[in-house]
């Protein structure tokens, strides 16, 4: 690989995902992150030669009101640990990973490492001494290690970014994890394409090596390969799912297939799953249009269009119904809701409902759902949960997470935050009328 050199004089790396590129001197590259890792902390600017995937990461940790003397908090221990990653999906290719990596980790003093799609560790296994010293920042099973937790870290970022990625030494957010380096790549679930969790090794600084961050890379695959050859095939009789969170569009899984809906069928599905005993055409029609002046005849025409997209024998008339049961993503949220599993229900919400549908029935669900949700996070006081929930694309202006995250976690980032987000909403008041 070539380099090129920045103004400072600072070698710079050609491919961000790379930690060290050959030739670089580890130690020396040490002192340049520390130095940069210091101005970021105290000045808020990320100064050249940091990598710009690792400034983004510092950004979010910022963002998200992680110190820089933060630590992990473990979450799970025990029979609630081991009954969690019995039922993980990752728990089938463990085996796998041990295979792949768990003498390479033991061999180089190394740890292996597998987390969840929220950043919880877990499995922690490798070299004795090594797990020892780890075990001294939390970096155990049970552990929350999401980004929004304790800042930049490779399993952490990996989920949070979807991409595998190294992190060498004082590149971690937090100074007691700078001694570490790590390299995680994400492990998708082969059929939905949605991140399981990741699979990391953790040690020193030859880790920093791009062979690392590749064989890594290269487990992950492997493992999501295996997922797919162990998943049973899909009986052609199996109930249908619907998955509707998070997309304009809904997905429709139906005899072993995935359909993609317009977002009229998205809507129609989601409210016949709603109504099992069926709607009328009346009923559907003030549930789906705003415009009055909308015809029984345009209703029609879609719902045959529908039947069409579905095939035989799924959708019945008189009234509107599914003849089989669908389950939808939406339903799967509120039932853990009413059971009080609150992290599960955060961790199924995938997004608001049909963000761009404007039918009044599911504007009202949409709204139903997602503030159920919120009250349930604010009550509980996770700063974690409230954090995940502050830092998504859909609750960067809810104010109330915001207050309720700032009571729980008061740090500077955090307080700003909330303090701009005051200041938007008082500032209409103020303005004098044209």
């Amino acid at each position: 690989m070539s380099s090129s050199a920045s103004p400072s004089g600072e070698a710079e790396l050609t491919d961000p995902w790379v930690a060290l590129e050959p030739g670089t001197d580890p130690a020396e590259r040490v002192q340049v992150l520390r130095r940069a890792h210091e101005t970021f902390t105290t000045a808020g600017t990320v100064p050249r030669p940091v990598r710009s995937v690792v400034a983004e990461s510092w950004r979010r940790s910022a963002r998200a009101g992680v110190g820089p003397e933060g630590s992990a908090r473990v979450e799970l221990t025990d029979g609630d640990l081991g009954a969690y990653r019995a039922e993980h999906p990752l728990a089938r290719v463990m085996p796998l990973f041990r295979e792949l990596l768990g003498t390479f980790a033991a061999d180089g003093e190394h740890l292996l490492a597998v987390c969840d799609a929220q950043g919880r560790m877990l499995w922690v296994e490798g070299h004795p001494v090594t797990r020892r010293r780890a075990d001294r920042m939390n970096f155990v099973p049970g552990a929350r290690w999401a980004e929004s937790s304790v800042g930049t870290n490779a399993p952490g970022t990996a989920v949070a970014v979807d991409r595998p990625v190294q992190v060498f030494a004082a590149e971690h957010f937090i100074r007691r994890v700078q001694p570490w380096t790590c390299a995680a790549a994400p492990v998708h679930d082969p059929r939905t394409g949605r991140v399981l969790g990741a699979v990391d090794i953790t040690g020193g600084d030859g880790l920093a090596h791009p062979h690392s961050l590749g064989f890594v890379q290269a487990v992950a695959r492997a493992a999501e390969s295996q997922l797919a050859l162990l998943a049973p095939p899909r009986p052609a009789d199996a109930a249908p799912g619907l998955m509707a969170l998070g997309r304009d569009e809904a997905q429709l899984s139906l005899n072993g297939r995935r359909i993609r809906l317009s977002r009229r069928h998205s809507e129609l599905l989601v409210l016949l799953t709603r109504h099992p005993q069926g709607l009328t055409g009346d009923e559907l029609l003030c549930a789906l249009y705003e415009d009055e002046s909308v015809t029984p005849v345009t209703l029609r025409a879609e719902l045959a269009r529908l039947r069409r997209v579905l095939g035989p024998g799924l959708l019945a008339s008189r009234p509107y119904r599914l003849t089989a049961p669908v389950e939808s993503d939406v339903a799967v949220v509120e039932r853990r809701l009413e059971a009080g599993a609150i992290t599960s229900a955060a961790a199924a919400y995938t997004g608001p409902l049909l963000p761009g549908s404007q039918a009044p029935a599911v504007v009202r669900l949409r709204r139903r759902l997602a503030d159920g949700l919120r009250a349930a996070l604010i009550a509980r006081r996770d700063p974690d949960l409230l954090a995940d929930w502050a830092h998504a694309p859909w609750g960067g202006d809810d104010l109330a997470v915001w207050q309720a995250l700032a009571a729980v976690r008061p740090t500077a980032p955090v307080r700003a935050r909330l303090a701009g987000l005051e200041s938007e909403l008082a500032a209409p008041a103020h303005r004098m009328p044209r």
